[in-house]
This record gives C-alpha cells, sequence and structure tokens, in this order.
C-alpha cells in the first residue's frame, strides 16, 4: 500500500527582508514524500489501516528534514504538516497525515508521549525534561494537479501562540501529485522571521508547565 516515487526535500536561508541583514540567518525546511494513493478513483469507506502504514514513512521524513536542515535539534522552534491530493483523490485522504506526521516531529524534538509524562501529582516532584513538542502540529491540506504549492503553517513548538514565529513555507514539488499519487509533507523552522517586530509572547517566556494543569 505505501509506494513511494519521489522524496523532496526544501531547505532555505533567510538573511533578511530588505532590513538589517541578521546575525543568525532563519533556517525553514521542508520535506514531500510522493506517494502512490491506493484509493485513487473509488471511495473506499475504510481509510485507516493505511495510517499506520505512514508512521515509519513519517518517522524517516522527520529524521532526513533534521538531517537536510544541518542545525542542533535543539534549534528547531516551530513545525508544520500539510498534504496535497492529487484529482483522482479526496481531500480526507490528506488527513491520514495528521497523526503520522505530526508525532513523527514530535518524537524527533522531545515529545514524551502522554501528558502523564510531564506532570506530578499535588504534592509529588516533577521529574524529567520540561517537556518539547508540546504544541499540536499546525497542518493544511488541498487537491491538486502536478506542481501545485502548498502553504505549509509554521508554529512553535511549544506555545502556538508565539506571534513572532507565526509563519508558512511554500512547498511545491514540480510533475506532483499525479491524479493517482498523494504529496505528504513536513515542516520545520528556527524560530522568528526576520525583522519579527509585532509583540506578543516569547519563546523564552515560555513556561513548558503551564497548560498541562
Amino acid at each position: 500500500m505505501i509506494d513511494i516515487r519521489r522524496v523532496f526535500t526544501h531547505v532555505e536561508h533567510i538573511h533578511h527582508e530588505f532590513g538589517p541583514r541578521a546575525d543568525t540567518p532563519l533556517v525553514r525546511g521542508a520535506i514531500g514524500a510522493v506517494l502512490t494513493n491506493p484509493f485513487a478513483g473509488r471511495y473506499e469507506p475504510d481509510i485507516l489501516p493505511m495510517m499506520a502504514l505512514l508512521d515509519p514513512v513519517g518517522v524517516d521524513m522527520a529524521h532526513r528534514l533534521h538531517a537536510a536542515m544541518d542545525v542542533p535539534l535543539e534549534q528547531i522552534a516551530t513545525y508544520g504538516k500539510g498534504a496535497i491530493v492529487g484529482a483522482g483523490g479526496e481531500l480526507e485522504h490528506c488527513a491520514l497525515w495528521h497523526v503520522p506526521g505530526g508525532y513523527a516531529m514530535r518524537e524527533l524534538l522531545g515529545w514524551k508521549g502522554s501528558r502523564a509524562a510531564y506532570t506530578a501529582g499535588k504534592g509529588e516532584e516533577k521529574t524529567g525534561q520540561p517537556g518539547n513538542a508540546l504544541s499540536i502540529v499546525p497542518s493544511t491540506k488541498k487537491v491538486g494537479p502536478p506542481g501545485a504549492a502548498l502553504d505549509v503553517p509554521l508554529t512553535n513548538i511549544n506555545a502556538s501562540y508565539v506571534r513572532g514565529q507565526f509563519d508558512a513555507i511554500e512547498v511545491r514539488v514540480p510533475g506532483a501529485p499525479a491524479a493517482d499519487e498523494i504529496v505528504f509533507i513536513l515542516a520545520m523552522s528556527t524560530g522568528y522571521r526576520v525583522h519579527a517586530r509585532v509583540g506578543g509572547l516569547l519563546a523564552k517566556d515560555i513556561s513548558k508547565w503551564d497548560g498541562l494543569r
């Protein structure tokens, strides 16, 4: 059921947006895997079995993307995911990526797998790392022709409301998806938009325990 035709990786280093040159460039990356859509051209009521089969695909893509970005893991500050399904498929086929794609990045970045791993009962001492990749992974999807572009949203891995890190990266795989294909996408960045200056919560001020109570 899993037949990967192509893997496309895109990494960019942004030094400025017509303002002062950044001391450290923003690194943004995306990876897209082009798969045959086994449900193309028909309505299949039970598509869930494919979700579990996508788990190793997500893990492999997350590690490939981190390697391509060539930054320390602790510098990854935002993430997002998306999918483009060809005209022979339906939007719901893209939704199969929510769990395999999202949790692959979260686990790469330190998610412990359950809320209980981060919390303590009354009077108990918190143990383990403060937590990482606590935020939901933002997502978008569409039906599109070969070469269709998708703006994949990016938000902070621990607090979705870090305003200076709201971003998106445009992903387009030339020649894909064909009508019977899906492009599954992961994206990450090292943080703030270059020249971010509209205020709001800063990543350094996040209390990683807040919101887990």
